[in-house]
């Protein structure tokens, strides 16, 4: 009898098929995902297991880009701080003036107990049996008049009161709305904050790559090549003094030219206004508040607080602004630089104003 192939045979030959058909794509799946990790490292900043290999120019060029991304998340950090601020005041305000209004409602309340548990102990008798009775009734006729014309005064304190207790509610609710403003505004202050600071981190990693000479040339980039104020230092190391506050159209710009120059070598710290420490908006402000101006705390509030004017007739104490949204701004000096807080790690330096894309320029005054 001839022998019969064994069906096992066959299906050990398809199996193998099946287990490489498989093998492969599960090859070729496991080779997406590392792929897919390594563009998220590269997203979140070198998060992975394997950091791609950057350039020391493409991590200097990546720690631009989330530098300036932290100055955009700063300056709407600092706007609503500001708004804050203002919730906060407004809140303050309506709060005394509730408190206040409270007090004079509980004096006149008492004033109204007082009145009413007098007439209470002498209203005992019928007024026609008091006359009767009285000793001397010209005096108890006049005295019923005074109280005719104390009850009137009593009518109209009850109607102060009134009025008190309507305008407390009014308070209370006005104080409810700035207090739901107040905290949506520390909510996004929260957000923004959590922005700054995971920019911050992410650059902070990637310069940790560089080595320290690179990571030095990136910090100071003016050391050592002559740029002389664009080193960034202060005027105790070697800056001229402040010309452009001579050459400054009046008194005002010449004292904010002057505390921008005093500011010169102070660190960078993101929603700082002075004295010891700035931003970019934070030492534009104080400068010309030293002037006795009061700027807004944004840079693109600031760039609306004067007078724009084209780069070509610039005059030391305007603001030039940098980048299509306005996210950072410096005291132009003249000569064609300017004095500004430009990033973490950077103090407060003079700079070339075409170091940057240029937004445009304000005239405070």
């Amino acid at each position: 009898m001839a022998a019969h192939p064994e069906p096992p045979k066959h299906r050990k030959h398809r199996k193998p098929r099946q287990r490489s058909l498989n093998g492969s794509a599960a090859g070729r799946t496991a080779a997406g995902f590392v792929l897919a990790g390594a563009a998220t490292a590269t997203v979140l900043g070198g998060a992975g297991h394997a950091e791609p290999r950057l350039s020391p120019a493409q991590i200097r060029t990546e720690v631009d880009r989330l530098h300036r991304e932290a100055e955009e998340a700063t300056e709407r950090y600092n706007g609503a701080k500001e708004q804050a601020d203002k919730a906060r005041s407004s809140l303050d305000a309506l709060r005394d003036e509730a408190a206040r209004r409270t007090e004079r409602l509980a004096a006149t309340r008492n004033a109204l107990g007082s009145v009413a548990t007098a007439q209470y102990r002498h209203r005992g008798l019928d007024p026609a049996l008091q006359l009767a009775l009285s000793t001397d009734p010209d005096a108890y006729l006049e005295g019923a008049a005074l109280a005719e014309r104390a009850g009137t005064r009593q009518a109209d304190a009850i109607a102060a009161v009134r009025r008190e207790l309507a305008g407390i509610a009014q308070l209370r609710a006005e104080s409810g709305g700035h207090l739901r403003e107040l905290e949506a505004r520390q909510a996004e202050l929260r957000r923004h904050k959590a922005t700054v600071q995971q920019k911050l981190a992410a650059a902070e990693r990637l310069l940790g790559r560089l080595s320290a000479p690179e990571r030095a040339r990136y910090e100071n980039p003016g050391a050592g090549t002559g740029a002389g104020p664009g080193a960034g230092t202060g005027p105790t190391a070697g800056n001229p003094p402040p010309a452009g506050a001579r050459q400054a159209p009046n008194a005002r710009a010449a004292q904010a030219v002057s505390y921008a120059y005093g500011a010169l070598g102070k660190p960078y710290v993101w929603g700082a206004t002075g004295p010891s420490a700035f931003d970019c908006s934070g030492l534009t402000q104080a400068a010309w508040r030293s002037a006795g101006v009061a700027l807004p705390r944004t840079t693109y509030t600031q760039i609306n607080a004067g007078q724009r004017v084209p780069r070509s007739a610039l005059a030391p104490g305007d603001l030039v602004f940098f980048y299509s949204g306005i996210s950072h701004v410096g005291l132009y000096i003249g000569g064609g630089k300017m004095i500004h807080a430009p990033r973490p790690g950077a103090p407060v330096r003079i700079a070339p104003i075409d170091e940057m894309p240029w937004a445009g320029a304000t005239r405070v005054a």
